[in-house]
């Protein structure tokens, strides 16, 4: 077998430390790929600044790596993997050093590129809403092996099994019971049919925090609602949301997801409250219990 050696692959690189070159400044850097590729001169200026601008670093080609920030850097090493056009771009977790609030601004600024570059890009992240809004596809891996490959929102609304909906996103898993008619109950309270598919150990709910409510007293489930009954344990506010811990028995807790306006604030429940939370029969999602790690 004849491997084409790296450096001829035309696979462009993002890694995780940027892995910029400190003695070099930064246009220099960006070069780089370009000279190794025996580029002439005013054909790698041009290069250079057109991908300055890309990432939107204009004028800024005369400065030293240590006279960056940590975003400017980032775009640094973005520009240097794309100045010499690859047919793919492989980013290794390229946001991880940043900060919360300029991570969230390069997801982004990413993805705007990446539409406009129109390069095939494969990004690892363990950050799951980082997947989410930066993928067209998602490939979620379970110990080397391919657990989903899906778009991102179907990833999230139908995971294939425990693993997926535990690492997109937040759930509970609740067991549920089958009668021979093939209903799926919990605790009594019917939740649906058992779905087409391979449920040989049964099958489990999955809950997500933004599909719940609490609803008023008193209610039980319908044909478009599913309840449970329980104990708030805490609400805690989390600035752009708050969620309250409720316990719907001795082993199980939901977490129920609120807006933090100031109609959401006011009805907060109280720990030591007894509500009733609700689920939108469309909103539940079962997978096949025999899949749980």
């Amino acid at each position: 077998v004849i491997l084409t050696p790296p450096h001829q692959r035309n696979v462009g690189m993002v890694f995780q430390s940027y892995a910029l070159f400190p003695h070099m400044s930064v246009a220099g850097n960006i070069a780089f790929p370009l000279k190794l590729r025996g580029v002439g001169a005013s054909e790698i200026e041009e290069r250079v600044n057109e991908a300055l601008e890309t990432v939107q670093l204009s004028g800024l080609g005369g400065r030293g790596i240590d006279q960056l920030s940590g975003g400017q850097r980032q775009r640094v090493a973005l520009a240097r993997a794309v100045v010499f056009g690859p047919r793919i771009l492989l980013m290794d977790e390229p946001l991880s050093a940043l900060d919360k609030k300029l991570r969230e601004r390069m997801q982004i600024e990413l993805k705007i590129l990446h539409r406009k570059l129109g390069v095939t890009t494969v990004y690892v992240t363990h950050d799951q809403r980082e997947a989410l809004t930066m993928s067209d596809r998602i490939a979620v891996i379970n110990h080397g092996r391919l657990a989903q490959v899906d778009t991102p929102e179907v990833i999230y609304i139908l995971p294939a099994n425990a693993f997926v909906a535990d690492v997109i996103g937040e759930s509970t898993m609740l067991v549920l019971d089958q009668d021979k008619a093939g209903n799926l109950t919990y605790k009594g309270s019917r939740i649906s049919t058992a779905p087409a598919g391979d449920g040989a150990d049964g099958w489990s709910l999955v809950v997500r925090p933004e599909h719940l409510s609490i609803m008023a007293g008193g209610k039980t489930s319908t044909d478009r609602t599913i309840v449970f009954k329980g104990t708030v344990i805490e609400t805690v506010f989390q600035g752009e949301t708050a969620f309250s811990i409720v316990a719907i028995d001795d082993e199980t807790e939901l977490l129920v997801r609120f807006g933090t306006g100031s109609k959401a604030k006011s009805n907060y429940p109280q720990s030591g409250e007894q509500v009733t939370v609700g689920l939108g029969r469309d909103d539940a999602i079962v997978i096949p219990r025999e899949n749980q790690p």
